[in-house]
């Protein structure tokens, strides 16, 4: 699925996927259109802009992730601000490419997308790097006071630990006999306990506390 409010920039973006033999499943071209379309056809990839009308990208790609935790997000945009690029990983994009980058690298970056590599731009994956670095210290010199999350209950707990395993909400529901929308809603209360915003910002705190072993 391709997201870009520039009609000419999103008809060639997707035109230059289905030519490369890509499933092309939607277009939108703005926010909201773009979020309830994904929630449609359910895309494998959403090739994102996030200099959207209605709605910002980073905020499609939270609620396209909250309905879809499958769907891998691959940013295309024409900033290469450091601050757009942090915000856009947070809100769980798995990559982010400049729209300088040629047409080559855009498809490659779609297939690896799609895998479930991250990519970045040349130059902007030490920067995503190190800020997660930079967090985990100031995570460790704030106390720690909060080595298990007490207000989680023995189920949220199971399913945390499964998501920073990587497993999908749909591979947790039948690993659990559990629907996926019960998994979801799991998943939704320990992001409000833990006042995180995504399943990024979810896995990073399991993995910070151990809970991936």
């Amino acid at each position: 699925m391709v997201v870009d409010d520039h009609p000419m920039w999103r008809e060639a973006v997707a035109r230059d996927l289905a030519e490369a033999g890509f499933d092309v499943v939607a277009t939108a071209g703005d926010g909201p259109e773009a979020v309830r379309r994904a929630r449609a056809v359910r895309p494998a990839v959403v090739v994102l802009d996030l200099n959207l009308p209605g709605l910002p990208g980073v905020e499609v790609a939270r609620r396209i992730l909250v309905h879809e935790d499958s769907t891998r997000i691959l940013v295309l945009s024409a900033s290469g601000e450091h601050e757009d690029v942090l915000e856009a990983v947070k809100s769980g994009a798995t990559g982010y490419l400049i729209k300088s980058a040629g047409r080559e690298e855009l498809l490659d970056a779609v297939r690896r997308t799609a895998q479930g590599d991250p990519v970045f731009t040349p130059g902007l994956a030490g920067l995503v790097l190190g800020e997660y670095r930079r967090l985990a210290v100031a995570g460790e010199q704030s106390g720690g006071q909060t080595e298990a999350p007490p207000r989680l209950t023995d189920r949220e707990t199971e399913i945390l630990r499964l998501v920073a395993k990587g497993l999908s909400y749909k591979q947790i529901a039948e690993r659990l006999v559990l629907s996926h929308r019960t998994v979801q809603n799991h998943v939704q209360n320990t992001l409000g306990k833990l006042q995180l915003h995504n399943r990024v910002e979810l896995v990073r705190y399991a993995i910070e506390r151990g809970l991936d072993g």
